[in-house]
């Protein structure tokens, strides 16, 4: 194979495996499946806490160790992922330290905590009968392919994760609420949901386009007290130690002015700011939601695994997707139900049959089991038309089974009773499977009551937030300072002229003496030279009152231009040079009127050797155009009033 087969090959065979890596973090890890909301590492935790339920304790550890038989990918991920699953509070009791969502504090090592599944963990997901089930990794068990999940727990729950090249954000919704817009989309009614959080806090979700925009959310702060504000409530994605760290650094870079800050935390969230002399709550409200993470902006993007593709949805078509899954799994339930009831049904007939019309009695005399099979079949030949179905040999076995001290202690009323009761659920079933959307409206609103110590209220309010700005919270008390000795200007420059006062967030414009002129952030500390013509900000106020005024010579014939103008457009970081290419700029000025002198090159015929100019004599141009020649003579030097 020459060098460019086997680059060819190499080619390939990268982008090959590097699909198959993609498509197993896609499918398999990051991204939740929207049939039971969970990812494979949350839905084997729980396939196996079902299949070894006691409905006793069990030490996270031996959960682990169990779970591992199903999800090669060690122990610490599955432990992070149950303690995870273990705090959303839905399908998992806890004992032991698992950990403070308000602190941020881990849990416990998973030999001190224990956990088993709640009761109502069977009723939204499990339905062995119904679920499709493939081996395990070693082939020596099998796992679910997905749960049955009667609720759509991908809104309930929430989700993060970052695959190769996508990532998902779903947020967490109220599991009442969610309940509720179910069963609005199954009578067809309008119905909205919008994010519900553990930690509470307030939410703006104008801008949050049903799970595909964005949500503003902002720490729940009580300002009662004028000289002590108190944090009550966390904003999504915080925890008091990552709030007051944020609050701590912005004070120390003079962002927000406190005096102490402590941390009171246990069960309830409470953040106690204490402020210096002088200052007031309402002067620091501002600054907390603009520079700390009091106030945070939150994308969201509600990918799934769909049809064993990642797939990009909204709330409402997640709602109508589960409504129309929750009528498949009901009517599945039911027609499993049937058979099993019709099954039982052929059974009692054939009980019935069996001992009341004595057919047992016709295979005493049988020698050879053809013989005693015969005899029972012909036995039920009269009464073909009573049965729901063919006798088959299990059937046989079944009959042939029945003890004698039944047989003699046969209940006829029992067995008719037994037989009327499978009848009349099955009237039912056939009634049920018609009115499917009403079954499972009836079905949410018993699931309601069974969650009813687990549904709590809303947790975080909605409202609209006016989004604080930055450079109108922040107060242009930052020295800008210029070392003319060393040629350095920034606000971390030592020693030198004060020029003004900025903030961080202030755009700059600094002129060096050779006419190249650039606009930056705040500087630190930048080289621009021994002699700055001017530093301004950059904002279209302040350029527009700044008239420049630049001189300039043309090497080649000596000749002076002038050119009057004023810088309305720029690109941040970039050097710009007032004079066209080639020129040498003599001087830059910012006044409106200055007078300056030529001096001309000495020759035969000049009598004049110096003349006297003004700067107001020459008309504005734009920034891009031509100076104005000043004279027509050779100019050796200039002289400008100070």
């Amino acid at each position: 194979m020459d060098r460019w087969g086997k680059m060819a090959f190499v080619k390939n065979l990268f982008e090959s495996n590097y699909i198959q890596y993609a498509s197993y973090v896609i499918r398999s890890r990051a991204i939740p499946d929207i049939r039971d909301g969970f990812k494979p590492v949350q839905r084997r935790i729980l396939h196996t806490m079902l299949e070894n339920d006691d409905g006793r304790m069990n030490k996270v550890a031996n959960v682990v160790g169990k779970v591992m038989a199903y999800h090669p990918h060690g122990d610490s991920s599955i432990y992070t992922a149950l303690v995870n699953l273990a705090n959303k509070e839905l399908f998992i009791e806890k004992q032991g330290n698992f950990g403070n969502m308000y602190t941020g504090d881990g849990a416990s090592a998973a030999r001190y905590i224990e956990c088993r599944l709640k009761n109502i963990t069977k009723d939204i997901i499990y339905n062995p009968k119904i679920t499709e089930y493939v081996p395990s990794y070693d082939s020596r068990g099998k796992e679910p392919v997905y749960f049955k999940a009667k609720l759509p727990l991908v809104l309930i729950m929430g989700a993060e994760g970052i695959a190769v090249g996508m990532s998902t954000q779903i947020m967490s919704h109220n599991a009442h609420e969610v309940i509720e817009a179910e069963k609005a989309c199954l009578r067809g009614e309008p119905f909205e949901l919008y994010p519900d959080f553990p930690t509470g806090g307030l939410i703006d979700v104008s801008e949050y386009k049903d799970g595909l925009g964005k949500i503003v959310t902002r720490a729940k702060i009580d300002a009662s007290n004028e000289k002590k504000i108190v944090i009550t409530e966390l904003p999504y994605g915080s925890n008091t130690e990552s709030l007051t760290d944020s609050i701590e650094k912005a004070a120390k870079n003079g962002k927000v002015k406190i005096g102490t800050i402590q941390d009171l935390t246990s069960d309830t969230v409470r953040i106690e700011i204490n402020l210096p002399r002088g200052v007031y709550s309402k002067d620091v409200i501002d600054s907390l939601y603009a520079f700390t993470e009091c106030e945070q902006t939150i994308y969201c993007n509600l990918l799934v695994i769909k049809d064993n593709m990642p797939v990009q949805m909204t709330a409402t078509q997640v709602i109508e997707y589960h409504a129309k899954q929750l009528q498949q799994i009901l009517h599945d339930e039911l027609v499993q139900e049937a058979s099993e009831l019709n099954e039982k049904l052929h059974l009692r007939t054939l009980e019935r049959i069996f001992i009341e019309e004595r057919i047992y009695k016709a295979i005493e005399q049988m020698k050879t089991e053809e013989a005693v099979h015969k005899a029972v079949i012909d036995g039920f030949k009269p009464f073909k038309a009573e049965l729901i179905r063919e006798i088959n040999s299990e059937d046989i076995e079944h009959l042939l089974s029945i003890p004698i001290r039944r047989i003699s202690l046969f209940d006829m009323n029992k067995n008719r009773k037994e037989v009327e009761a499978i009848k009349a659920r099955l009237k039912e079933i056939a009634k049920l499977l018609k009115h499917l959307a009403e079954y499972a409206i009836s079905y949410l609103d018993g699931i309601e009551k069974k969650l009813d110590s687990t549904l709590i209220p809303r947790r975080t309010q909605l409202t609209n937030i006016k989004t604080v700005d930055v450079k109108s919270v922040v107060k242009r008390d930052t020295p800008l300072k210029y070392d003319e000795k060393n040629g350095y200007l920034g606000t971390q420059v030592s020693g030198g002229q004060e020029l003004m006062k900025i903030t961080p967030y202030d755009r700059i414009l600094y002129v060096r003496k050779s006419g190249i002129y650039t606009v930056t952030e705040a500087p630190g500390k930048v080289f621009v030279g021994p002699d700055l013509r001017c530093c301004s900000f950059a904002d279209k106020e302040s350029l527009s009152k700044i008239l420049f005024t630049i001189i300039y010579r043309e090497p080649e014939t000596q000749y002076i231009y002038v050119k009057r103008c004023k810088i309305s457009a720029y690109i941040m970081n970039r050097d710009y040079f007032f004079a066209p290419d080639g020129m040498e700029v003599l001087h830059v000025d910012t006044r409106k009127d200055f007078e300056f002198t030529l001096h001309y090159v000495k020759k035969p015929r000049v009598k004049i050797l110096s003349e006297k100019f003004q700067a107001k004599d020459y008309l504005e141009k734009s920034l891009k155009a031509q100076g104005t020649r000043v004279t027509p003579k050779e100019v050796q030097s200039i002289e400008v009033e100070k």
